[in-house]
């Protein structure tokens, strides 16, 4: 039952918390993951406001599927150039930083009742792989502090980072060798590297992975990626849920589509990118598969 297992970041509907949970429910979806709540990031968050999440959640029967924070979106040396990407409203700051506020994530995710947190690789070295014992050092000591908590980290393979793409997730997730350091694999930013090849770089990950997330995309005539609806990219959506599905995946479907049409809303977006995710599993709105 996969739409069973299907879930939305909030303020990929709305920045206003109750409108994203009202819509989730409404499309009978069944989990929440949470980005920025009123526009401000998920680490900001007092224990009043991340109570509140997990109280309006509850209230709905919508279970929180993650935090998905920017954690480590921030340069290993800030005297390198690097590449840099969205950081939803968090500041730029150098790496102790980060593992201060990663404390303060990891309550959060307990909090909210979740295991899983999102993080990233640092941005984008000139040459990741002459940093990646660093790399992997910083993810270690990372692990070990979501182990103690019985918490799991989720590595994001995103262009702008370090592990930018699938093996290269696939390779600090085993460097590192902790069950609290699994791959958060989307195959919708896999899709916008110019050597994308479907299904060699999800057969590269896929042992190392513990979640997914959804959206579709493409590289534009100019060289640029473009996220678009589901069903309207390159990843082609029923092989790759087949696949996980086959090869024993039993984690949640988040949406995550980045992609608001000319002239409607962010909802709007999503909607689209669900209905084409339904088309493509050969089911109608509210449908199952």
């Amino acid at each position: 039952m996969i739409l069973d297992r299907l879930g939305v970041i909030t303020d990929e509907i709305s920045p206003v918390l109750t409108e994203a949970l009202d819509w989730i429910r409404a499309e009978g979806l069944r989990y929440a993951e949470i980005r920025m709540v009123e526009g401000n990031n998920v680490a900001a968050l007092t224990d009043e406001e991340v109570d509140r999440v997990r109280r309006e959640a509850e209230a709905r029967g919508i279970g929180i599927s993650g935090v998905a924070s920017p954690l480590f979106k921030c340069a290993l040396d800030p005297s390198r150039e690097v590449e840099t990407g969205d950081r939803f409203g968090q500041k730029e700051e150098g790496v102790e930083a980060h593992f201060e506020k990663l404390v303060r994530v990891l309550d959060i995710a307990e909090r909210l009742g979740t295991r899983f947190v999102r993080i990233f690789s640092f941005w984008r070295e000139r040459t990741p792989e002459a940093h990646a014992d660093e790399i992997a050092a910083h993810l270690s000591r990372a692990a070990a502090m979501a182990e103690a908590r019985g918490l799991v980290l989720l590595l994001e393979n995103e262009r702008s980072c370090n592990g930018g793409y699938a093996a290269e997730v696939a390779a600090y997730v085993n460097a590192v060798g902790s069950p609290s350091l699994r791959a958060l694999w989307d195959p919708g930013n896999e899709a916008q590297s110019p050597t994308w090849s479907f299904p060699r770089d999800y057969e590269t990950v896929r042992d190392a992975l513990a979640h997914v997330h959804i959206k579709d995309s493409y590289i534009d005539a100019s060289g640029k990626p473009r996220c678009v609806p589901v069903g309207q990219g390159r990843v082609p959506y029923a092989e790759q849920i087949r696949l996980l599905e086959a090869n024993g995946y039993q984690g949640l479907y988040i949406m995550e589509t980045h992609y608001v049409p000319p002239g409607g809303t962010k909802a709007d977006g999503t909607r689209m990118s669900l209905d084409g995710l339904r088309f493509a599993l050969g089911v109608h709105a509210g449908g199952r598969a």
